[in-house]
């Protein structure tokens, strides 16, 4: 099948189309290359341009009638910089949704598979979560998930379009083949950090927060290897029917999480890296960072029961292509 990533040249959006790709279907990437790569796109079915253009989209739409279902992966994802810069936020991510939603149901391409996150979700006793558990958005970024979630949900019920939300927890690693990976210069995430110490360009990676009620402080996290919530997005494209097939009273409408279903801490994150890089790493405790929470792990009864997904790779497959990655990455990237 035929299907339009939107965002697709960005680091989950990219490594999703590789998956497609292996699979045998055919994506075609929609991203402004705001944050997104253009090496990313190579060989590749590929629009530069913005999710809120109509015009291009009926370009698309024209030249690739064929496209039968969208991955909607374009949005900011940077929580501290969500709380600096809310506005921004909310513009290129609801409100250009918004406008994305609607012109796919002008053009007929009512099936929807839209990028969500675990953020969105309140704290729960023993921390795992499942898709029926309390939501309680607590950063800008988070909120503009919810929000999407709820304008598609809205637009399932009462267009005739379907959604599944795939809420993520904490994707890591790189393609195994090497084609892509974290592109940022200086990345965010908490792997990201610590391969930049190791490869020198920060001096010492920083466990921020360490007072959370977790077993020994630092914040817990579910970790899951990026090529496994890929193929996680190949599953729900070829299993779209069958997933409505078997739910009942959901308007249209989906939530999946995607993670491991076991909670590492940050400080056990940093032990696992130290015994695959090979050696310890300059470390130091900080603060909590402006939006950050004692955090959560998945159940992920609900994604192996409908999309019979579960992932395969372990934390330290994602650390070790997270750091083989990192010595390839400026072969394939020119900052």
């Amino acid at each position: 099948m035929k299907v339009l990533v939107t965002g697709g040249a960005g680091y989950i959006g990219s490594t999703v189309c590789s998956a497609l790709i292996d699979s045998g279907h055919v994506p075609v990437i929609l991203d402004s290359l705001i944050t997104g790569r253009r090496e990313f796109t190579k060989g590749r079915i590929f629009y530069q341009g913005d999710i809120a253009d109509q015009k291009l989209l009926e370009k698309i739409f024209v030249e690739h009638p064929d496209i039968s279902h969208v991955i909607h992966c374009a949005a900011l994802i940077v929580v501290p910089e969500s709380v600096e810069n809310p506005y921004e936020y909310y513009k290129e991510n609801v409100s250009k949704s918004l406008e994305l939603f609607y012109t796919l149901n002008k053009f007929g391409c009512n099936n929807i598979v839209f990028s969500s996150s675990a953020s969105i979700y309140d704290d729960v006793p023993g921390f795992e979560v499942t898709e029926e558990a309390p939501l309680n958005a607590r950063s800008p970024y988070a909120r503009t998930k919810c929000m999407i979630e709820m304008i598609l949900k809205d637009f399932c019920k009462a267009y005739g379009m379907r959604g599944i939300a795939l809420r993520y927890f904490n994707p890591i690693g790189a393609d195994p083949q090497m084609r892509s990976g974290i592109h940022v210069q200086f990345p965010s995430h908490v792997l990201g950090k610590m391969v930049d110490v190791a490869i020198g360009n920060e001096k010492v990676f920083k466990i921020t927060g360490v007072n959370w009620d977790t077993r020994d402080g630092s914040g817990i996290r579910d970790f899951v290897h990026v090529w496994d919530l890929a193929l996680a997005h190949v599953k729900a494209v070829e299993k779209f029917e069958e997933a409505f097939d078997q739910s009942s009273g959901s308007d249209n409408y989906l939530a999946i999480n995607l993670g491991t279903g076991d909670g590492v801490t940050v400080k056990e994150l940093v032990n696992a890296f130290e015994r695959v890089y090979g050696k310890k790493i300059d470390k130091e405790e900080a603060p909590s960072r402006p939006g950050d929470v004692a955090g959560s792990y998945a159940s992920i009864d609900k994604a192996k029961r409908i999309l019979n997904w579960q992932p395969t790779m372990s934390i330290e497959k994602g650390i070790e292509d997270a750091l083989k990655w990192a010595e390839v990455r400026e072969n394939i990237i020119k900052f």
